[in-house]
């Protein structure tokens, strides 16, 4: 059988209570025996010490004891302590008896002879008793003993004890019952909000994403729920995200089927004619489609961390330029200047060419796609490169039209394409930046979107350089 953690808190909290509360009994017993009786006892020791004096002087008047064998008067005469100056009586403020009497000194105290028999007083003198000799000139001839006060135990000392038992008893039992209440109480106010979390999380875990718990603490148990609160959002927004992958994908993998089906089907019909720019057509739609795959590939083996990366010495200038004379005519073609800043220092990294290559390629296709050609000819994309930090900095400057500056950060998201003049029929998929970001990280850089100078986004790749180096 399981036991529950709130029974296990109360447990806890009341054992440790009862505990406290035994602890402190115990503790007041041994208090009052060892404390209290002890004091009685050493002021009985004390008293002793004064009555042997006059023990001796009236065992010198008489020459025996037989003065004092069943003269309980003349024992009490004998032993009972010295009357007060009358001074100090006069000054008496309560009408308390002397300390001595306190101790109950005459009911526990008896004088032995030489043979240690009994003469007078308590006759119970037992191996525990404390024994004085009663020395007259120079020869033993007697036994002054007092027996302990815990042995001294007579019906009124039995009924205090028990009297003080049953009290213990009750206060005990009384502490018994506040300690559960407050161990209850408790319980159940610092579980609470650990009921709720596991509510919460049930209820995530069935599929209710938008399962969220009140955070009324700031202590742990409030930071549990807040860290709760924000698992509860991620999972949210990554079961909103995959859901808008899932459209996004169907949707651009059934765009280029459904032409290269029509266009088949109007082959077939012999509405359209086989020439070479039907094959063309469909061509280009099977490339379209190709890259699409090719990229859902790449992102895949890039979140799962499987893609492959073949690392090796390079000069990422010499690297960039070679992609950059790649796209030379293309953005002549389009009415577009491809502007690259000079320079002639190395900058070596630690890099896969091939995926290097392959940023390099989807940021400038990207920038080709959505760069307009303006009339005065300042459509433009600016590449540089220069030595910042440790790092090599690369920036793609394109010119207008721009994105908004709030937009900026959701370029990099998966199939995210701005609806605005940015966002053409013949456009993208949506992947390119973010298969960029991911290779970029791959390489312990970092890929980031500003808005550019020229009136359109401005593309910054960081590299980390193996050894320093400097612009001339």
């Amino acid at each position: 059988m399981r036991t529950s953690v709130t029974a296990k808190l109360f447990i806890a909290i009341f054992a440790t209570s009862l505990l406290v509360a035994v602890a402190m009994g115990v503790g007041a017993r041994i208090s009052f025996t060892q404390g209290f009786l002890g004091y009685l006892n050493e002021q009985g020791r004390a008293r002793i010490e004064s009555v042997m004096p006059d023990l001796v002087d009236a065992y010198r008047e008489h020459g025996n004891w037989e003065f004092l064998r069943n003269n309980s008067r003349a024992w009490f005469r004998l032993i009972r302590p010295p009357r007060p100056e009358p001074d100090a009586a006069a000054a008496a403020a309560t009408d308390l008896p002397p300390d001595v009497e306190m101790t109950g000194l005459n009911l526990r105290v008896a004088v032995l002879d030489e043979q240690r028999q009994l003469v007078i007083g308590y006759p119970q003198v037992g191996p525990s008793a404390e024994m004085r000799p009663v020395v007259v000139d120079g020869r033993t001839v007697g036994w002054l003993a007092m027996v302990p006060f815990q042995e001294v135990t007579v019906a009124a000392d039995v009924r205090f004890q028990r009297q003080q038992l049953h009290a213990n008893l009750i206060i005990g039992g009384l502490a018994g019952l506040l300690a559960a209440a407050v161990a209850f109480g408790l319980a159940r106010a610092f579980l609470a909000p650990v009921r709720r979390v596991a509510s919460a999380t049930r209820r995530l875990a069935s599929g209710n994403y938008a399962a969220r718990v009140k955070v009324s603490s700031s202590d742990e148990i409030g930071r549990l729920a807040g860290d709760f609160n924000q698992l509860a959002m991620t999972l949210e927004k990554n079961e909103q995200m995959r859901r808008a992958f899932m459209a996004d994908v169907s949707h651009e993998l059934r765009t280029p089927l459904a032409v290269l089906q029509g266009e088949l089907e109007a082959l077939e019909d012999g509405v359209r004619p086989l020439t070479a720019d039907a094959i063309r057509s469909l061509q280009a739609e099977a490339r379209h489609l190709n890259k699409l795959i090719s990229d859902l590939y790449d992102l895949s083996l890039s979140d799962a961390g499987a893609l492959a990366y073949r690392k090796v010495e390079l000069d990422v200038a010499e690297l960039l330029h070679s992609s950059l004379d790649l796209y030379r005519e293309r953005f002549a073609s389009r009415g577009l200047r491809l502007v690259e800043a000079p320079s002639s220092t190395e900058f070596k990294v630690l890099a896969d060419e091939g995926r290097l290559r392959q940023l390099f390629v989807n940021l400038l296709e990207n920038a080709l796609r959505y760069t307009d050609a303006q009339a005065d000819g300042s459509g433009q994309l600016r590449v540089s490169i220069r030595r910042e930090g440790g790092h090599a900095r690369i920036d793609f400057e394109d010119s207008a039209p721009g994105v908004a500056p709030e937009l900026l950060p959701r370029l990099f998201e998966r199939f995210y394409r701005v609806e605005a003049s940015r966002n053409r029929a013949h456009g993208g998929a949506g992947l390119g930046l973010a298969i960029c970001r991911n290779i970029a990280e791959a390489h312990g850089g970092r890929l980031s979107a500003a808005a550019s100078k020229f009136g359109g986004v401005q593309m910054t790749l960081s590299l980390p350089l193996l050894t320093p180096s400097r612009n001339t």
